[in-house]
């Protein structure tokens, strides 16, 4: 079977013509199709790849370099079912294909993805772009998975029947990728496009009923064979979306991913504590007592070096939801817990942003674009930051390891730290879900929505799409600890060493920065905290965890901090009340500027978020004080 189907014709494909301008092509395709890894294969960027609707809920822009030396510029626009928008990413794709959206250029042509092994139900969308009339490469993905399950198409001919080229490919192993570049660089002067007879229609996209009569036929002349899903699929679903085994086998997995990350993670952060405490120990060495030296060594050191342990942990926590995600597993886990949202008002829709959530709340609040309906949307944004973000791990972790002595609970299936952890990963879903309670009897009451998910394949996950993903992580942690925590750790060093005192520096409780937390104690000594945790608290309204650099600098000020001196400062300073209070805390309240700002850019005014903020507050200082009550 050709490449590609059309090739040579002079009806799409041809050779790149001398001194091609530049131009923007457009990625369209259902969700779970391979778009975003075909995006990769072509730009070279990185993006995340999952087997659930919603990951990709903006667009993204790389270029592809041509043969003539121009650059094209390919969008990658969120995964749709329709161009009949009903939620705000089929919103975006088609004002970016109707040249809408004025913060991007007009589309010159498309790329139109669709998952070969799904091609009968995917044929509809296929209809609604031709209808467009731009120059558009129909890229027949997961050609692979199509024969191995013994599936078939007729690629000339269904070519010959959509009036545009037809190429099968895999994204993942670059098969048919020739093909396709040469399209985006013939695409650049396309040829007249030829009116679609069969689609002849006068508005946007032919209306659905006409669209599916269209692709029943289109697929029946290409005759296209469907593939069975493989015997070992149908095996698993039959057990992983049992009512009672499915969320039986769910709890389990979730327990042994976060006991295998508190068990491995471990030798992995005393390793990266050592090597701080040494290269913090060799710099403090080869410089003069200065102020200089104060400032790298008890500010950067303290305090960046103090969040950088527990990059192991943060990766870890990544690798596994990247398995479970590319292996199409949660998109069965999002099944499973439609039956349980659907008590709360919600729907499963809202389980993909919530899961998301647990990297962090920005776009997992972005991801509720894919919700249609505006009243679970907006229930769905309040509720995600009550979700544990990755923000949240160093503070759990920190104050966990120095209170609770690891020992077996269940055997080595399950130690004290680890279930300690995942109650704090609970208290943060129950708090969600009895918010989305509330919320949707009361002033988000709404009609119930169904639920529909196409399930992907089960597919095992690639190195490259797990290593890209735990690169991606890593930088983002990275940043943020050379951005946020760097800055809060040196304007902190510097509040701490201020106002001199003829020409000596204070002591760290007569500082400006001492003067701060004394001024708040008295508003958090019920919930046993004092004036260190209350700097620590104000500075955290930046970013969750620069609390624990926060701390870090004031100990290393004092000549206690350094990782596992951090943790011993903490428990000299704290009860257990007040640890188990400071736990709390951080588990209700909106400690996030950036997650307000999103917030607010995406109800579209202060009113959502100022109450959501009170709201989460309020919660956390309350429970924070029944806690230290009762355990203090």
């Amino acid at each position: 079977m050709p490449d590609c189907a059309g090739c040579g014709t002079g009806s799409a494909v041809a050779a790149a013509p001398a001194g091609a301008r530049a131009g923007t092509v457009a990625i369209v395709g259902p969700p779970n199709s391979g778009k975003s890894t075909l995006f990769n294969r072509l730009t070279g960027l990185r993006q995340k790849v999952a087997n659930f609707p919603g990951v990709t809920v903006e667009h993204r822009t790389g270029t592809v370099r041509s043969r003539a030396g121009a650059e094209i510029q390919v969008i990658d626009l969120p995964g749709v079912y329709s161009l009949e928008p009903r939620s705000e990413d089929e919103q975006i794709t088609h004002d970016v294909l109707k040249s809408l959206r004025r913060e991007l250029p007009p589309p010159d042509a498309v790329l139109l993805i669709l998952d070969s092994t799904n091609l009968n139900r995917q044929l509809v969308l296929a209809a609604q772009v031709l209808a467009l009339r731009l120059p558009t490469l129909v890229v027949l993905n997961m050609a692979d998975e199509l024969g191995q399950r013994g599936g078939a198409v007729d690629v000339g001919e269904l070519s010959r029947r959509l009036d545009t080229p037809v190429v099968l490919a895999s994204a993942r192993s670059g098969e048919g990728m020739g093909a396709v570049l040469e399209f985006l660089e013939s695409a650049l002067t396309p040829p007249p496009r030829i009116e679609l007879p069969v689609l002849a229609s006068s508005g946007v996209a032919c209306d659905i009923p006409k669209c599916r009569e269209w692709a029943a036929q289109v697929g029946t002349h290409a005759r296209y064979q469907a593939p069975l899903p493989p015997a070992w699929t149908r095996r698993l679903d039959a057990i992983l979306l049992h009512p009672v085994a499915g969320p039986a086998i769910f709890a389990l997995v979730v327990v042994a991913v976060f006991q295998t990350i508190f068990s491995l993670a471990r030798p992995l952060m005393e390793g990266l504590q050592a090597i701080m405490l040494w290269s913090g120990a060799a710099l403090g060495a080869l410089l003069p007592d200065s102020p200089l030296r104060s400032l790298l060594i008890e500010g950067v050191w303290g305090g960046v070096g103090s969040v950088l342990v527990f990059l192991p942990q943060i990766l870890l926590l990544f690798l596994f939801i990247g398995i479970l995600e590319d292996s199409g597993y949660l998109a069965r886990a999002a099944v499973i817990a439609d039956r349980t949202m659907a008590r709360f008002g919600l729907q499963g829709k809202s389980f993909i942003p919530l899961l998301s959530a647990h990297a962090c709340a920005v776009p997992a609040i972005l991801a509720t674009r894919t919700i249609e309906n505006k009243r679970d949307r907006i229930a769905t944004i309040l509720i995600a930051p009550f979700m544990t973000c990755s923000a949240r791990l160093p503070v759990y972790t920190l104050v966990i390891a120095a209170f609770i002595p690891e020992r077996p609970l269940l055997g080595h299936f399950l130690g004290a730290q680890a279930a300690a952890m995942l109650g704090l990963y609970a208290l943060g879903f129950l708090a969600a879900v009895a918010t989305a309670r509330i919320l949707k009897s009361s002033v988000l009451r709404s009609r119930g929505a169904s639920f529909l998910l196409e399930m992907p394949a089960y597919r095992w996950p690639t190195l490259q799409s797990l290593g890209l993903r735990l690169l991606d992580r890593a930088k983002v942690f990275l940043r943020r600890a050379g951005t946020i925590i760097l800055a809060v750790a040196i304007v902190l060093w510097a509040l701490a060493h201020l106002p001199l005192d003829n020409g000596r520096i204070p002591r760290i409780e007569d500082s400006v920065a001492g003067a701060i937390g004394r001024t708040v104690e008295p508003l958090i000594a019920p919930l046993g905290f004092n004036w260190k945790i209350g700097i620590g608290l104000i500075a955290s309204l930046a970013a969750r965890e620069v609390i624990v650099g926060t701390l870090g600098t004031i100990y290393g000020i004092e000549g206690e901090g350094g990782s596992v001196g951090l943790q011993q400062a903490i428990r000299n300073d704290l009860t257990l009340g007040g640890a188990v209070a400071l736990l709390v805390f951080f588990a209700f309240a909106m400690q996030c500027m950036s997650t307000v700002a999103v917030v607010r850019r995406e109800t579209g005014g202060w009113r959502w978020p100022i109450a959501q903020f009170c709201y989460m507050g309020g919660l956390a200082y309350s429970a924070a004080w029944l806690a230290n009550r009762v355990i203090g």
